[in-house]
């Protein structure tokens, strides 16, 4: 299949993809959200063709929703969504307009993002996206400290300062302003990795930094050749939930209502926030290696050849594969369908055994789902329901009392809602359950302007919980390892 040019406006990126790809698939790893994971409900995602042709599902008075379209040859798009005021809560975000341009940067263990903005209208002027330089000492965030403390810290402190510094600069070439605001965003090893502190307290138990605090550079402190006003990492909250959580906070808008909210990242770390303007409790838990595909014997990230969705159909599953491609592996949110699939035809038994006795199940082409891989996910998703079972219980609220769930991370755009409550991931029923992508970034955009909640008055609020410590721990992670949970306790 040939590959075609995919332009966006106002970006200005020239993006090459083959032909027929679902655009849900190309704009993503790009910041563009779409809250109802490409069911083509909530309308967020609008585009409209400038030049060339797309093949879309919907069009309304010219525009298209990206979710619903796919390319069928070279095309340049108009983005709706990085033409409105920044978007948070269902609603526009209210902001003071302030001359000049900010960058906000999200800093993940993965991935890299940073968007130029027009501070007087909100307006997205442009976007970098790039894999994290620090990979090739490990995916994981245990590995990137082990080889931190193995000698390569000085490394690794400068080739992410130096990956950063050369996107920024991309993003402003050809223009001679100076930035008036940089936001950078990221967990607690990215922070202490890029702002060169201590990492020797993260790597032991009780794995407890003293360095959490926001850290404010100067360009020449970085090497770059940006002209800045100010560049600041956002501090973190606690030990292994970062001012990427602090900003997903503040783009949900919990600090803001009375009614209870929920986040959940399934990132690196797979955090977990519960909470309301009152009080905010935030946890970490070890389910990130599993659903960003790193114990999965076939797990690879949301990128092009990754099975992202499945359905049943008639006589077999329907599969979704992210570009469009030949299948190399499974992402998190298709791991979610294989199993809640399995489980509802009756394939698994409750402790996750493959019922017909093999020792493994084919998917698509030569991607298949191991004994062992259906072991990981029940870890994984025993972490998450521990975690939020022990923070309802922290608040002494039940399962009625969450009114919104908010899941972030790299693969929400591609998540099924009621196949995470089948698994027994979450207790919560689809309905008030909303994809959010990248919150790290939507909140790093929100803290460029003056008028957002400060870090300071979210901090004041929230605490950091040590699940691990919590009494009766590791008897709920069993109890929630078997697929029929009893959440009877919280309710």
């Amino acid at each position: 299949m040939k590959e075609v040019s995919l332009k966006l406006h106002p970006l200005g990126l020239d993006i090459r993809a083959r032909e027929g790809t679902p655009l849900i698939d190309v704009l993503h790893g790009y910041g563009v959200e779409f809250p109802c994971g490409g069911k083509g409900s909530c309308g967020k995602c609008k585009i409209r063709v400038l030049h060339g042709r797309i093949d879309s599902a919907s069009s309304v008075q010219g525009w298209h929703l990206a979710c619903q379209s796919k390319l069928s040859g070279d095309v340049v798009l108009e983005l709706e969504q990085f033409e409105t005021l920044i978007q948070a809560d269902e609603s526009k975000f209210k902001f003071t307009p302030e001359k000049g341009l900010g960058i906000a940067i999200d800093l993940g263990t993965t991935t890299v993002v940073c968007q130029l903005l027009d501070l007087e209208n909100g307006k997205i002027l442009g976007a970098e996206a790039a894999l994290n330089s620090q990979g090739k000492f490990g995916s994981d965030l245990i590995t990137r400290l082990e080889a931190g403390l193995a000698g390569h810290k000085e490394e690794m402190v400068r080739l992410i300062r130096r990956q950063v510094g050369e996107m920024t600069e991309r993003l402003m070439e050809g223009r001679s302003e100076t930035v008036r605001k940089v936001t950078i965003m990221g967990n607690t090893v990215m922070h202490h990795l890029f702002c060169d502190l201590d990492i020797r307290k993260l790597s032991f138990y009780p794995f407890e930094s003293e360095n959490l605090e926001m850290v404010n550079f100067r360009a020449a402190d970085l090497n770059w050749s940006l002209r800045a006003d100010a560049i600041s990492f956002y501090p973190s909250i606690g030990s292994f939930v970062g001012s990427d959580i602090l900003a997903g906070i503040l783009a949900t808008g919990m600090r803001r209502t009375e009614e209870y909210t929920v986040l959940i990242d399934l990132g690196t770390n797979g955090e977990i926030v519960i909470g309301n303007r009152d009080r905010i409790l935030c946890a970490s838990t070890a389910a990130g290696p599993a659903f960003e595909g790193a114990k999965i014997s076939m797990g690879m990230l949301a990128t092009s050849g990754a099975i992202s969705s499945i359905s049943a159909g008639k006589n077999s599953w329907n599969y979704s594969v992210i570009g469009n491609t030949e299948a190399r592996g499974i992402c998190g949110s298709g791991l979610i369908d294989a199993i809640a699939l399995l489980l509802k035809e009756g394939r698994l038994g409750v402790f996750g055994e493959i019922l017909s006795g093999d020792p493994e199940v084919e998917l698509l082409g030569s991607v298949v789902l191991t004994q062992k891989d259906i072991q990981e996910f029940q870890l994984a998703k025993a972490a998450i329901a521990t975690g939020l079972e022990i923070l309802m219980r922290r608040l002494g609220i039940g399962v009625g009392d969450i009114k919104r769930v908010q899941v972030a991370g790299g693969f929400g755009s591609y998540l099924n809602k009621s196949h995470m409550k089948l698994t027994g991931m979450v207790p919560f029923a689809g309905e008030c359950i909303s994809q959010w992508g990248n919150t790290s970034l939507m909140g790093a955009k929100m803290f460029l302007f003056d008028s957002s909640d400060s870090p300071e008055s979210i901090l004041s609020v929230s605490s950091h919980v040590n699940l691990e410590s919590e009494p009766g721990f590791q008897d709920l992670y069993v109890d929630h390892m078997v697929f029929q949970t009893d959440w009877g306790s919280i309710q």
